[in-house]
């Protein structure tokens, strides 16, 4: 089990890592995260949601992801309130307070110790996430996901730390020493995280550590940015490109409030065509070629935000002016008429005016549309995958898709108008290829296989973790020989 010091020091990226390697090695991995808090989430084969985080170590596993793989995922909705889903299915929204109490947490403590005995009888080694930090004593009675999971499943424990944020050693030490005796005695190893510069100068910063903890130091893992693998947490946007380019199209995107599954647009990210950037105020939409409106996880919050603060505005003259506005799930109800929200879903607002650029009107429900998709792009005979996440129902007279079952999805105006629910859809080189026509000169035309390059990137991560990590000390703690 790898846990941390605290959020985004590393734990889903080694996770990854370790997968990978279990599997190149001749395992049957599967990942276990117990609970999670995100807004990018993925629908499993069988219709359920999970965890993106989940999805990728399952994907770098070589497995299909299963629910029992996140029992339990948290999708934030206001500043104080979340989404609650279990098992995969959405079972209404809980404020944080009522949640991390220590009240009620049996039942749900006993829905993850169920998954996990499940994805278990199935797969070997399992690789448990942690999260957040394990130092958080205040939470340690209500505790779902850390030591209190790794008790239950018997597993030696990693503690990943990361040196990028400072404070190493003491965020090492103090977590080590604030578990309880027995909880103290399952922290096996360490590993550092983040790490810039010439490792030989941490030498002796490795040894202090293990003299501190008396706990071995299993790498120093440096910072590596030139892998790409999805990330989870929205706090990865900050991290992103913000500025455009002369020689490529420029892909916008509007960052919302309540962005959810910016994964979707990874894959323009790597585009060797495409400059993707991230918009951030109403005067940045006129340095797209390409604007696209992203997932909400609060829809008529976050039409409403780009209202007040002039991205509506701007967007529409944008369209008007012969860019091309693409909006996905969230992002494609707002390119509609008008959105309403009879039962107060979403929260107070119980209706809104679209942007007007698509003939669709859409109404949000109580129920909740999980499931992977394979479909067919306008008139290509190609076979596309992607998946759907999404509260509502909205009526289209121009469709974009049709699955295989005949079901229709998505609201064409012209080829540089058009909405979708279906997330993943620009991984499918014959969509990106058409939203990018309009803007290529033809000599620019490039193959990109995405599918090539996340698996080529999962093999990169496994060969950076083996170069950094004692990858043979972890086996020996694993069969409890060290």
């Amino acid at each position: 089990m790898l846990v941390g010091t605290g959020s985004d020091v590393g734990k889903s990226l080694i996770a990854t890592g370790l997968c990978r390697i279990f599997l190149q090695d001749g395992y049957s991995p599967a990942p276990f995260k117990a609970q999670n808090m995100a807004l990018n989430s993925y629908a499993t084969p069988d219709g359920l949601e999970i965890g993106r985080a989940q999805a990728v170590q399952a994907e770098a596993a070589g497995i299909p992801c299963s629910s029992d793989m996140n029992p339990i995922l948290l999708k934030p909705s206001g500043e104080h309130t979340s989404q609650v889903v279990l098992n995969g299915k959405p079972h209404g929204n809980r404020d944080a307070y009522s949640y991390f109490r220590k009240e009620g947490k049996e039942e749900l403590r006993q829905l993850a110790h169920e998954a996990f005995d499940r994805i278990s009888s199935s797969y070997n080694p399992i690789v448990l996430e942690g999260a957040g930090s394990i130092s958080e004593i205040n939470l340690r009675d209500g505790d779902i996901v850390n030591m209190s999971m790794a008790a239950y499943a018997k597993a030696n424990v990693i503690l990943v730390a990361d040196i990028d944020r400072g404070g190493v050693f003491a965020s090492v030490y103090g977590s080590v020493m604030l578990q309880t005796p027995e909880d103290r005695k399952r922290i096996k190893g360490i590993i550092i995280n983040k790490f810039r510069g010439d490792l030989r100068l941490f030498e002796q910063g490795r040894e202090l550590i293990e003299d501190l903890c008396k706990i071995p130091v299993l790498g120093v893992v440096p910072m590596a940015n030139h892998i790409k693998i999805d990330e989870e947490d929205s706090v990865a946007i900050e991290n992103k490109n913000k500025t455009i380019s002369g020689n490529k199209i420029n892909v916008g995107v509007v960052t919302l409030p309540h962005i959810s599954n910016f994964t979707d647009f990874n894959v323009l990210e790597q585009h060797p065509e495409v400059n993707l950037f991230y918009i951030t105020s109403p005067a940045e939409i006129d340095n797209a070629d390409i604007i696209i409106i992203p997932g909400s996880k609060n829809t008529l919050a976050d039409l409403n935000h780009l209202r007040k603060k002039g991205f509506a505005e701007r967007i529409i003259r944008a369209r008007e002016a012969g860019k091309s506005v693409i909006g996905i799930c969230g992002g494609y109800q707002m390119m509609g008429k008008m959105i309403t929200d009879p039962d107060g879903v979403e929260g107070d607002i119980r209706e809104l005016p679209g942007l007007g650029l698509l003939p669709v009107s859409t109404t949000l429900t109580q129920s909740k549309t999980t499931r992977q998709v394979q479909f067919r792009f306008l008139d290509s005979e190609e076979i596309c995958e992607g998946y759907e996440i999404h509260m509502g129902n909205t009526v289209s007279s121009a469709a974009l898709t049709e699955d295989m079952d005949g079901n229709k999805d998505g609201s064409l105006a012209d080829e540089r108008c058009f909405g979708s629910y279906i997330h993943g859809i620009l991984d499918n080189s014959v969509v990106l290829d058409y939203i990018l026509a309009p803007y290529r000169r033809s000599d620019s035309k490039t193959d990109f296989d995405y599918h090539a390059f996340k698996e080529s990137q999962y093999d990169a991560l496994a060969a950076w973790l083996r170069e950094y990590v004692d990858i043979d000390r972890i086996y020996k703690i694993m069969t409890n020989n060290d």
